[in-house]
Parts: structure tokens; C-alpha cells; sequence
């Protein structure tokens, strides 16, 4: 393409395929690797993230599975191989390295072309219905021209009243001079109606209408209806660069506190892992699994993760964060919290902490803030308790976040 044409198109407003194929595989790109974090919860996240990615392909959410796929061929093609544990997961990297090769790459293929394909189809479309708007325009314009036209030769071959002329007027038979309040209540011609409840076509989706000084309408000239143009689907997080909404069922605290109920008159607090599924983009929190762990009054530490993984692994579930007590304490993150959230938000950007604190009835649901308290954490190379900075927050409340009264949370109590 030569410059000036590609410069047209840029302010067109028109993403070319190769362009959206390329920003694409940018989203895919993963972070560099944390040596703080456990190896294999690198190893599970790939997992997880295959588990996404075949439910965004069955649901034909073409864009999102590629980009997982994306993700998981750099993590374990290039990134992984930095980790300082990397030799320790040589067993475990021969069935990925071959689920790479059966699966991962030919299938991310597929898609690639797939959606290259859709891309030029977008893309020839918009271009198409831009020449046809710019037709439409040419013949309004011609259109206005033979009006203004035709009204000027009315005006122009008018009879004109000789000067000499003189007329009889009766007094008592003179009209009385027009009601003016009437005028506001003709409706005159306009090639695009605005009041009165009518609809045109014609006009912009936000349908918002110019006025003159005394508030009446001004026609307005229609624009090209930019939702023809090519472009990123917004509602889709993993695009949009928003968080996907986690549904939490409504009982979830609740049944949470009944199994932290003993710890809890002990001073001692307790943990668990929420885990659940993938739907139409929203992530679905089904279950809590409670795993063997020593609790103190104000620490949690899971003990046999392994044992999560096995359940998991044969539910299908996907890790969306983790949920603890603070027996004596508020609802808020402490900063051996901070480095726990850490953790999972990395692997799930999505992923939440929920604290509840009984003793004051209070439940809080967290996260890292995405622009400032994630990256702090993460240079973080502290350990244990410690002091860190409030301002700018590390913390924030979840946003992303719905209640849902119609389901009931699930329980898996490893302790047992």
C-alpha cells in the first residue's frame, strides 16, 4: 500500500487485517517470569489456561482462544525456560512439549488463518460501505443543488406589482395581523425529521440534533455510521484489557464461616481456594476447596497442594482466587496477604481475595490495583510482615464482581 493511501485509511478509521491479526498476538504476549513464584504453579496456569481456551473454542469466541493459546505457547516455548526451577519439571515439559506439537500450534493455526480470513471479509465490507455512503452524499448534495436551483427560478419569474399601481383598501374589511404563536406549530419540510417522534434512518445512532438560538432544531447532515467499521470486540476482557466478571454464589461466606467456625473460636485463621468454570466470558466461582494447612491468628499455609491439583484436574476447575479468615481482625490485606494475592492474580488477572473478618461482620472482596500494586508487589523482595507504602493504595476493592442467589457453592474439605 503507498503512503498516502495508507494514510487515507488511518483516518477512515480502518484497522487493516494484518494490522488487528498483529495486535492480536500482542495480547497473547505473558509477562516475564517471577522466580519468586513456584515453578509449578506456572505449570498449573498453562493448564488452566488450555481449559479456557477449549471452552472460548466451543462457544466459537475465535478471538479469545487464540489469544490463550498464544499465551501458552510463549510461557512454555520461551519464558518458563528462565525460572531457576525450570530442571525441575523436565518430566512434566515432555507431555507439554508434546501437547505443543498434537494440539497447541496446529490449532492455534487454524484460528490464525481463520480469523485472518474474517478480518479481510470486515475489512472489504467497510470499505464497501464507505464508497456507497460516499455515493449516497454525492446525490444529496445534487439533490440540494437542484432544489436551491429550482427555488431561485421561482423566485426570479414572479409577476412584480407596477409601481403605478393603485389599490382600494376597506378598513373595516382589513385583516388583523397573524397570530405568531401559531407559526411555532407548523411543521415544515426537512429531508431529516427529527421531532414529533418520528425515526429517519438517516440520522446518527446517538441521534443528537443542533439548535439555534431560539432552541428550534437544525437539520443535520448525516455521517458515516461508524458501527460498519472493523473493530475489537470490547465486551471481551481478554481484548478490552478489562477484567472478566467473577459470579460469586450468594451462600459462598456463609458456608465458608460454618467451616471456619472452630478456627475461628481459637483465634486461628482459616483458608480456602476458590475455584470454578468458564461461560460466555464471565467466570463462574462453583467451589471451595479447603486444603490441609496450619492457620495462626493472623497467617494461613496450605500444606499438600498437590491434593487441590488432583481435584481440579478431575472436576475441570479453574483456580479464581483464594478466601481466609480474620478471626480478631477487619476485612483488609495484610502484606503476607499482599504477596498471597500476588500469586494467583498473576496467573488470573481476574483472580480475587475474599477476607471475612466475623468478629466485626464484615466481608471484603480484593485485589492488587492492576496500575500500581501488582508491579509493586511483584519488586517486592521482602518476606513475612512488613511494612508497605498506602499511598498510592496497593489494594482496592473488586469491581468485577456479582452475587448470584440461585446457585450454591460447592465444598471440598481436604482436611478431612
Amino acid at each position: 500500500m503507498s503512503s498516502s493511501k495508507a494514510i487515507n485509511n488511518m483516518g477512515m478509521g480502518i484497522v487493516e487485517p494484518q494490522e488487528r491479526m498483529h495486535n492480536l498476538i500482542n495480547f497473547g504476549k505473558v509477562n516475564e517470569i517471577d522466580p519468586k513464584q513456584s515453578i509449578y504453579r506456572y505449570y498449573r496456569s498453562g493448564t488452566e489456561m488450555l481449559r479456557m481456551a477449549h471452552v472460548y473454542l466451543n462457544e466459537k469466541n475465535h478471538e479469545n482462544a487464540f489469544i490463550l493459546y498464544m499465551k501458552y505457547l510463549t510461557l512454555f516455548v520461551e519464558k518458563i525456560r528462565t525460572h531457576p526451577d525450570f530442571p525441575s519439571i523436565k518430566s512434566e515439559m515432555k507431555t507439554i512439549n508434546k501437547l505443543i506439537k498434537e494440539e497447541v500450534m496446529p490449532t492455534s493455526e487454524k484460528l490464525r488463518l481463520k480469523l485472518l480470513d474474517r478480518y479481510q471479509r470486515e475489512y472489504e465490507q467497510f470499505l464497501a460501505n464507505k464508497e456507497a455512503e460516499r455515493v449516497r452524499e454525492l446525490e444529496r448534495e445534487k439533490e440540494r443543488r437542484q432544489r436551491e436551483a429550482a427555488s431561485n427560478n421561482s423566485t426570479h419569474g414572479s409577476s412584480i406589482i407596477p409601481a403605478n399601481l393603485h389599490v382600494q383598501i376597506d378598513p373595516e374589511n382589513t385583516p388583523s395581523a397573524p397570530d405568531l404563536g401559531l407559526l411555532d406549530q407548523v411543521v415544515y419540510p426537512n429531508d431529516f425529521p427529527t421531532g414529533g417522534g418520528q425515526k429517519s434512518n438517516l440520522l446518527l445512532p446517538s441521534d443528537s440534533v443542533d439548535r439555534d438560538s431560539k432552541g428550534m432544531s437544525i437539520p443535520t447532515k448525516p455521517s458515516f455510521d461508524r458501527s460498519q467499521k472493523p473493530q475489537y470486540e470490547r465486551s471481551d476482557s481478554l481484548l478490552a484489557g478489562s477484567l472478566r466478571m467473577v459470579v460469586i454464589p450468594q451462600n459462598t461466606m456463609d458456608i465458608f464461616l460454618q467451616l471456619a467456625k472452630s478456627n475461628t473460636a481459637k483465634n486461628i485463621e482459616t483458608c480456602g481456594i476458590l475455584a470454578g468454570s468458564l461461560a460466555k466470558n464471565r467466570l463462574h466461582i462453583t467451589h471451595i476447596i479447603i486444603p490441609k494447612q496450619h492457620g495462626t491468628p493472623d497467617s494461613c499455609n496450605t500444606m499438600n497442594e498437590e491434593e487441590i491439583f488432583e481435584i481440579q484436574d478431575d472436576q475441570n476447575l479453574i483456580t479464581l482466587g483464594w478466601i481466609h479468615t480474620h478471626p480478631s481482625q477487619t476485612a483488609f490485606l495484610s502484606s503476607v496477604d499482599l504477596h498471597t494475592q500476588l500469586a494467583y492474580q498473576l496467573m488470573m488477572p481476574e483472580a480475587i481475595a475474599i477476607v471475612c473478618a466475623p468478629k466485626y461482620q464484615t466481608t471484603g472482596f480484593f485485589i492488587l490495583t492492576p496500575n500500581y500494586g501488582l508491579h509493586y508487589i511483584a519488586e517486592c523482595r521482602q518476606s513475612g510482615f512488613h511494612p508497605h507504602p498506602n499511598d498510592p493504595p496497593l489494594f482496592m476493592e473488586a469491581q468485577h464482581i456479582q452475587m448470584d442467589a440461585g446457585q450454591k457453592i460447592k465444598v471440598v474439605d481436604l482436611r478431612r
